[in-house]
């Protein structure tokens, strides 16, 4: 069975061509918001087995599974891929490679088998079927991404004893969004209980369709179980928390400063959840707020005796506080707001009983939170522009230097499309009779660059200064350019409006979609755009050693440089490792890629090396 929004956008479009709903849609990202680095190879060849019992909910800092427990790097760790989760931390299953790119960047239809998370040897040579070992985890279809579509399924595989083909024990395909729900497995065969057992999740997804996403959570093996052992007796807190500000997520500090008592939210709050099967009192829980760097204290609060019941949640609500430390003026600034819990009696785990939202003060305006789930595009009329502006407001004069814009993956990839920057005083809509453009920069195209966020910059060609008020920034799309359905990130846990408007017919109109579309309007200084890079000369580029070469790339930095930024592409130009080395370890790790000819392009303090050749044996 297809997706069923995609079926209504497509029904739509054809009964009732580009009116109403239909102009607006939401795509599979195709994109992860981090691109993992790949796994060492003396991570591989670790051989120490693991013990009884093993625990897992992905509460670890960064995208990566935890290295001591996992093997592998294609699934994304995060917050905010699940819907509902059961405690902070999911392991998202999707139609992406571990570099962040669709496994089939070629063909939009392709089925393939795509994620796989495997966990390390663990030692059950000492057991016996009378032991009675489980491994029970949750699962969840969909989440803040697009459910699976039949056959697109999840499946778990065990390694036997002899032999080394892996065994299929479950697998489910499901087709809409679900809470999570829990899976138990005996591990009683003793074809499982050596010295080397390990098991396998693995994801299978339609690339071009939908990104098919599965997040998994809360994954037990241990002994002295049994098949109605699925309390999990655990309080922890789930949502990352809220910003601190009333609408939008991040701003510069001066903006802030001249209107913080406006800008800041009346409070700022998380969730905890009570994953026991009765209700559980929480004797003290609280927060702790400094800044980043410094260490200041900002403001502190705390409260006693919430309880909750069970399997339920209670959102943790505290005003927020005044503090404004003092600052450069185009200094970034970033407030670390610490919650925390103390835990009931029995409670299992306290690895979740804190949590940290990071409120950053920095050269940009924005409503998302830097990572986004789905994307966004526009159904052009045939011979009209698509035009995009969201709405922002400064609080005082100020200058616009750039627009940063997060660009989802598309398959085949959209580099040929063409689109203006605008930015506009108003727009034609509510009170305003027509657009009043302020700014415009004419034929640019989409960059996907392998950074932490991957937001593109385009810096413009002159400074545009603006006075306070209300401002619109975003994008045209021409007709008859084959630039329409340009993907844009798309924030999903955005729930307050999303300030965005859209114009397919020579009419504005607010969007529709719910979440928060990933353009965030530079201001103060210059700055650099992503492509403008200074390119070194070939004389002082890095040397590669051995070429051709079987396991590991030796490369010599040139100069005084101690890191390089690198980026390794086969023949038909697709990326297929990127990472950065350091001069203390200058190698890179190619024993995983195909025999066969790659071109690797260095980076470093804003210089682009020349791209060279090598050979993988």
């Amino acid at each position: 069975m297809k997706n069923p929004i995609k079926i209504f956008c497509a029904l739509f479009l054809l009964s009732c061509p580009y009116t109403g709903r239909a102009q607006e849609n939401i795509a599979p990202l195709q994109y992860q918001p981090v691109s993992p680095r790949p796994e060492s190879r003396g991570s591989l060849l670790r051989t120490t087995a693991l013990s009884l019992p093993f625990f897992e909910d992905f509460n670890q800092a960064g995208a990566d599974p935890d290295s001591t427990k996992w093997i592998g790097r294609q699934v994304y760790v995060n917050n905010t891929m699940g819907v509902n989760v059961i405690s902070q931390g999911v392991a998202t299953f999707d139609a992406l490679s571990q570099y962040g790119i669709p496994y089939d960047p070629v063909s939009a239809t392709a089925l393939l088998y795509a994620d796989s998370l495997s966990s390390r040897q663990i030692d059950l040579s000492a057991h016996v079927p009378g032991d009675s070992i489980y491994l029970s985890f949750f699962y969840q279809p969909g989440g803040n991404g697009f459910t699976p579509e039949r056959p697109d399924s999840l499946m778990l595989y065990f390694k036997p004893k002899t032999g080394i083909a892996w065994r299929k024990v479950w697998s489910k395909s499901d087709t809409a969004l679900q809470n999570f729900r829990q899976v138990m497995i005996p591990v009683t065969d003793t074809a499982y209980l050596h010295s080397g057992f390990q098991f396998r999740f693995v994801n299978k997804a339609s690339v071009g369709i939908n990104d098919d996403v599965w997040n998994i959570d809360y994954i037990r093996l241990n002994s002295g179980r049994n098949l109605f052992d699925t309390a999990v007796n655990d309080v922890a807190f789930t949502r990352t928390p809220a910003p601190i500000l009333k609408d939008y997520t991040s701003m510069p500090y001066r903006q802030y400063l001249a209107a913080a008592s406006a800008e800041r939210a009346s409070n700022f709050n998380t969730d905890i959840r009570n994953n026991f099967p009765v209700t559980q009192n929480i004797a003290r829980f609280g927060y702790e707020a400094t800044q980043s760097g410094t260490g200041t204290s900002l403001g502190s609060g705390s409260d006693v005796n919430r309880s909750i019941g069970a399997y339920g949640n209670s959102d943790v609500t505290f005003s927020t506080y005044g503090t404004t430390p003092a600052a450069g003026t185009y200094e970034q600034v970033v407030f670390e707001n610490k919650y925390y819990l103390e835990s009931p009696a029995g409670d299992a785990y306290k690895g979740n009983d804190t949590i940290v939202g990071r409120q950053v003060f920095d050269n940009y305006l924005a409503y998302d939170d830097g990572t986004a789930e789905m994307s966004y595009y526009l159904n052009l009329f045939p011979t009209l522009p698509g035009k995009i502006a969201i709405e922002h407001h400064l609080n005082q004069p100020d200058t616009l230097r750039g627009l940063a814009i997060y660009f989802g993956r598309q398959v085949p990839m959209a580099t040929f499309k063409y689109f203006s920057i605008v930015v506009y005083k108003n727009i034609a809509y509510g009170s305003s009779p027509a657009d009043n453009i302020i700014y415009q920069i004419e034929n640019q195209q989409p960059g996907y660059v392998d950074t932490v966020n991957h937001f593109w910059i385009y810096a413009f060609d002159r400074p545009v200064p603006m006075p306070a008020g209300t401002f619109y920034i975003g994008t045209t799309q021409p007709a008859l350019s084959g630039s329409d359905s340009l993907y844009i990130g798309l924030d999903r846990n955005r729930i307050s409006g999303n300030h965005a408007y859209y114009n397919v017919l020579n009419v504005w109109s607010p969007s529709l979609v719910s979440g928060a579309l990933m353009m965030r309007p530079l201001l103060g200084e210059a700055v650099r755009s992503t492509h403008m890079v200074e390119v070194a000369s070939s004389g002082e580029q890095p040397a590669l050693f051995p070429n051709p070469a079987r396991d590991m790339l030796h490369v010599s930095c040139p100069g005084t440089l101690s890191a390089l930024r690198f980026r390794i592409k086969n023949i038909l130009g697709v990326n297929v490792s990127n990472g950065a080395i350091f001069a203390d370890d200058p190698r890179i790790d190619v024993h995983a890629l195909p025999a066969g000819a790659y071109t690797i392009e260095f980076q470093a303090e804003g210089r682009q090396y020349p791209a060279q050749k090598f050979i993988k044996q």
